[in-house]
């Protein structure tokens, strides 16, 4: 697109936010999920889910025919620019944007683009991941939860765990067995269940950070229509490995957004450092050690931010990469680092649990602290990551 264009994409866009935005969405906050009942802790929050969803804009790179924005990357840089130029807040967060989505895009079938995928966009659902098993972690193809046919649905039996969010979730995509005879790669489908139904329960299991995003989700002769099974029966392998991509790719993310797992803005690393520790007469962070600690933490934190567009950018037109394993590891890696410095500049007021001796963004901070620590297990473990770097990276033996 020609520069001139480009130059008048972002007049326009810059004037729609600033008539649409309201000013409420212009502060730091929680992030809406969406869903058939769907909380907003602002009037505000859902006049501004409305207007991004109408304008596609929660999507803005997806085909207008499936309620996408139908921007090119230049212009959905530009929009996220002019977004963070006033504070806009991310309007919907949501595994189907950054996971389903984009699977559905790929895989689906046009009937299937056409029911999910605008659904997705206005955040009509809220999904849930259903991988992980009991007995089914780092080895997920060894997945025992089955789907047999019975007319034209599947009857579904199993359970899940680490199904983050399956206690608000309205629907899971969720791999299921359909060819027990088959080999444990070609036996697996890929199939999306609802989760309002008699069949499906879910437990919360708590964490050490006192919050509990995770949850076990057991079916019990739940049901799911046949037109619900995505890429193919007994094909589901294939698709699971390109959206778990897509998650690993996601999970790096927030080794640059500053963001906590629910979607709300952190002051910026050096910022926060300058409150607890102090500046001196040039306004740089008083204490050396720390102050190149910090400033090391930017510069790999710029490098990584390139890094995750260029991989962004041959996920979505190329085939299945091991790049989206270097950024899982490396991105859950320094995202733990960025709360290690943190809470070392914080001092005894990065310790806090409770008590009016704190604000409400230091006892979130030591929350999310321990909850980075799931990053590096969740979405495969560093320890899967750094075998698939070896494998098909460097090329090493098994």
């Amino acid at each position: 697109m020609p520069m001139s264009d480009l130059q008048a994409f972002r007049e326009e866009t810059k004037d729609w936010l600033e008539t649409h935005c309201p000013p409420e969405m212009r502060k730091p906050g929680d992030v809406c999920w969406g869903g058939r009942n769907a909380t907003f802790s602002h009037p505000d929050q859902k006049i501004w889910l409305e207007r991004m969803g109408n304008k596609g804009w929660t999507c803005p790179t997806w085909p207008k025919e499936y309620g996408g924005g139908g921007l090119s990357k230049e212009e959905n840089k530009i929009l996220q620019d002019e977004m963070a130029s006033i504070g806009a807040r991310m309007p919907l967060g949501s595994f189907g944007i950054w996971m389903l989505g984009p699977a559905l895009l790929e895989f689906a079938t046009e009937e299937q683009k056409l029911e999910h995928l605008p659904a997705i966009v206005r955040g009509e659902f809220w999904w849930c991941q259903g991988y992980s098993e009991p007995g089914s972690g780092s080895d997920l193809a060894s997945l025992s939860t089955k789907a047999v046919e019975d007319g034209d649905n599947y009857i579904i039996n199993g359970q899940k765990i680490w199904t983050s969010f399956a206690d608000k979730a309205d629907k899971i995509f969720c791999l299921v067995r359909t060819g027990p005879q088959e080999p444990k790669h070609d036996g697996i489908s890929f199939l999306l269940i609802d989760m309002d139904q008699p069949g499906v329960t879910t437990k919360p299991i708590t964490l050490i950070s006192g919050q509990s995003p995770f949850c076990e989700t057991f079916f019990d002769n739940a049901s799911a229509p046949k037109k619900d099974l995505v890429g193919g029966f007994n094909k589901g392998w294939t698709v699971a490995k390109r959206l778990l991509e897509h998650e690993r790719t996601m999970i790096s993310a927030m080794g640059l957004s500053g963001r906590s797992e629910g979607g709300e803005k952190r002051s910026g690393l050096a910022e926060m450092t300058k409150k607890y520790v102090g500046k001196d007469s040039k306004n740089r962070i008083s204490e050396p050690s720390i102050r190149s600690k910090v400033a090391q933490h930017d510069l790999n934190s710029r490098a990584f931010s390139l890094t995750m567009q260029r991989v962004g950018e041959e996920t979505k037109v190329g085939a299945p990469s091991p790049a989206a394993a270097m950024g899982k590891y490396y991105g859950t890696e320094h995202n733990k680092l960025r709360y290690e410095l943190m809470l070392e500049a914080m001092g005894t007021k990065g310790i806090g649990w409770s008590g009016e001796s704190f604000s409400m963004e230091e006892l979130a901070i030591t929350k999310d602290w321990l909850r980075s620590k799931a990053n590096s297990i969740e979405g495969g473990t560093s320890e899967v990551q750094l075998n698939v770097i070896s494998k098909r990276v460097l090329g090493l033996p098994d």
